[in-house]
């Protein structure tokens, strides 16, 4: 069986959370490392520090995937005088890849916040905040007898594949109408001879990251010498991406009961939270992280709770009443993240070794 290359557990990270997805603050991807290098062991961490790289030289690991960058912004020095530097000069001598997923799997149903849902067993989740902008749509016209050529190819590119949908795409019959001048090398009619044909317009959505792949698809099974089609730009939201995640507990719950579950479940020492609502629990809002931002989507979609970290201590007057927030702390409420990636690569590799990493890289300690 030949190797897995860094390159091939990237690629297959970035099919699940694609690079695309991330906040424009982010870094996610590659962060230092030969692609072409054969993997002989991942580390799966939720930080990368320099106890992380150390860990991985001994355990014979050659690629840390981490959720957190350790690298967000340029440097202009490399001379160990931060814990950053270190960090990177010990991965480049000792031949250690990183490679960092953050935002864009914090932004897919099936990522950081789906592993939160289902710790504390959340039921019928959807996304909380769906992000615009990230679908476009393609109209193009076939040959009516090359139709399911074109068609299937488009399907298996990634078009009309819509949550739990697939193959989805509108069709409406039509006349195609052309003249071929005398360079042409049409596939229907004659140079110089206006030809009618009877052609499809179809009509697929698709994520707007893969449009190249669309394109290519298209044109590689149409018949036609110039392919006719054209793509617009959607503002619809993605009910597949974006952040935090909203779902429901199958037995509505007393408030302290709930955040006794959840400390236990999430296994967390302290919990800041707000003044319980005086009525039982049933639908909550999770979003690991800082997910203050959130805090107006989850009253407005009628959550009881809502469960995230990093929130500062005015920003807890804006649940008023209307929620009650649980603040779990960052590190705690992603955690699990490294359970969920070791997965996710468990699932497509396994001629080497997933370990995950036994550094608690949790900055903050409580007394």
């Amino acid at each position: 069986m030949q190797a897995a290359k860094i390159k091939d557990v990237a690629a297959y990270l970035e099919s699940i959370a694609p690079i695309a997805y991330q906040e424009s603050y982010d870094n996610s991807g590659l962060l230092t490392g030969n692609s072409s290098a054969d993997v002989t062991g991942i580390l799966v961490t939720l930080d990368c520090t320099e106890a992380v790289v150390e860990e991985a030289i001994s355990s014979h690991c050659n690629l840390i995937v981490a959720h957190h960058p350790i690298l967000f912004k340029g440097l202009k020095k490399l001379t160990g005088k931060t814990y950053v530097e270190r960090t990177l000069i010990s991965a480049i001598k000792n031949d250690v890849a990183i490679y960092a997923i953050h935002t864009n799997l914090d932004n897919v149903h099936s990522g950081v916040n789906r592993k939160i849902a289902e710790k504390i067993g959340l039921k019928n989740t959807r996304v909380l905040l769906p992000l615009p902008g990230m679908l476009s749509k393609l109209v193009t016209f076939i040959p009516k007898n090359n139709l399911e050529i074109v068609v299937d190819a488009l399907h298996a590119a990634g078009a009309g594949q819509l949550g739990n949908y697939k193959n989805c795409s509108f069709q409406i019959s039509g006349k195609g109408i052309f003249e071929p001048n005398e360079d042409a090398k049409p596939f229907i009619g004659k140079s110089g001879q206006k030809e009618m044909v009877d052609e499809v317009r179809v009509e697929m959505i698709y994520p707007s990251h893969i449009e190249k792949s669309i394109l290519t698809a298209l044109k590689q099974s149409h018949p036609y010498e110039e392919v006719a089609y054209y793509i617009s730009s959607l503002q619809n939201a993605s009910q597949e991406v974006g952040a935090g995640l909203i779902g429901e507990i199958d037995v509505a719950e007393e408030p302290i009961s709930f955040l006794q579950r959840l400390k236990k479940q999430m296994n967390v020492s302290v919990i800041r939270h707000t003044a319980p609502l005086d009525k039982p629990l049933k639908r909550v809002a999770v979003c690991g992280g800082a997910g203050s931002f959130l805090l107006k989507e989850a009253i407005a979609q009628g959550a009881d709770a809502f469960i995230s970290a990093d929130f500062k201590y005015h920003e807890f007057f804006d649940a008023d009443g209307k929620i009650m927030i649980a603040d779990i702390g960052h590190y705690e409420s992603e955690q699990f993240t490294k359970e969920l990636l070791k997965e996710v690569l468990s699932k497509k590799f396994s001629t080497f070794a997933i370990n995950f990493s036994k550094t608690v890289t949790n900055p903050i300690s409580y007394l």
